[in-house]
Parts: C-alpha cells; structure tokens; sequence
C-alpha cells in the first residue's frame, strides 16, 4: 500500500520512510551517483552480486566497474533473478553491494557478511549507526571496516517519478571488508558527486 501523505499538493515528497509501491514493498531505487561514488572510492575485485536490484539501476553502475556483476531481487520488477530471498541465500559471492529493504537491513547485514568473500557493501541511513541492538551486535561483533558518509543529500523517489527537491536524511555505505577487519574507519565522499552522475 502507497503511502496516502506521499503526493501533497500535486508534487512528492522526499521520503523520510520508504513504504510499499504497487510492485511490491519498499522500492525505491537508488540514484546511479550515490552508487557511482561507491565504485569511485571502493574496488571491487571479482564478481559483484547486487541481491535487491529491483529495475537494475545499481546494478547498471556496478557493471562500470569492468567485474562480472549477478542481480536478483524477491519481487519482479523486470530485472535480475526474481523471487530469491536474501536472508536465506543459495549462493555467495566475491562481493556483495545492495540498497536494502529498511525493515530488513540488520538480517541483511547477517547475510551479507556471511556470503560475501571479499567485501560487501551496504548503503544505509547513517543513524543505523545508533541503537543499543546494534551497538551489542554488529557494531561489537562484526563491525564495518569503512563507513562513506555522503557530503550531499540522497533523495529517493518511487520509479519513473522526476526527481525534485533534497531529501532529509543522511545516508552511508557501510562496508564490511574481510581483508581488513578491525576497527571502523569513518570517511566521507567529496562533493560532487550529485552533479557529475545526475
């Protein structure tokens, strides 16, 4: 169900919550700067699994990358391998690289970690750094090698709607990192990212 408060006064709102569109739940997909400032920053060696790819919008940018790139999502939405569950995934990868679902990030966290040989990287709010849970959990037992926070604000928006306006929110990739595990190193991504891949 759509969110009734999503089109005020004949314009959409930034999101401040992603709630289901008609295609299925949560699916909002992420501008290609916001990935293109991944790949620019982090290199990706081996294959590149893009496990909640909705219309391939990320996974068109990972393909910039020159590594062999594999997407699927749980619901159809025209691309990828469709009906595959991530949190209970029938194969691993090099690397793992999504935008989650919001009412599933910490499963995919477990997940992704688990099945990704390399790195995997997860573009999140950045206030999933807060939470008592979390601090117990993943930040203490599996933390992320790096956290890439974005100087220019992400604004997510249903399929096929012109994007106006800046979000709200803060956002970050998350990276967790199998050759340097460790403590967590917090980085920023430069301006500019929005203008040149927009």
């Amino acid at each position: 169900m759509a969110d009734p408060t999503y089109n005020l006064n004949g314009g959409f709102k930034p999101t401040m919550k992603r709630f289901a569109d008609l295609s299925g739940p949560d699916f909002f997909p992420t501008p290609p700067w916001a990935t293109f400032a991944l790949i620019d920053n982090e290199k990706f060696t081996g294959e590149i699994w893009e496990s909640a790819c909705g219309d391939g919008t990320m996974s068109r940018v990972l393909e910039q990358t020159g590594q062999p790139v594999r997407s699927s999502d749980l619901y159809d939405r025209g691309y990828g391998e469709i009906g595959f569950d991530f949190l209970e995934p029938k194969w691993s990868a090099d690397n793992i690289v999504t935008n989650p679902p919001y009412n599933c990030a910490e499963g995919f966290v477990a997940s992704g970690v688990k099945h990704s040989n390399r790195k995997f990287a997860l573009l999140l709010r950045l206030a999933f750094l807060e939470g008592a849970n979390r601090a117990n959990t993943i930040f203490a037992k599996i933390p992320p090698a790096r956290v890439w926070v974005f100087s220019e604000r992400i604004t997510f928006y249903p399929s096929g709607v012109e994007p106006k306006g800046s979000g709200t929110t803060a956002y970050a990739w998350f990276v967790w990192d199998k050759e340097a595990p460790g403590r967590t190193e917090l980085k920023w991504f430069k301006p500019g990212y929005k203008a040149k891949f927009s």
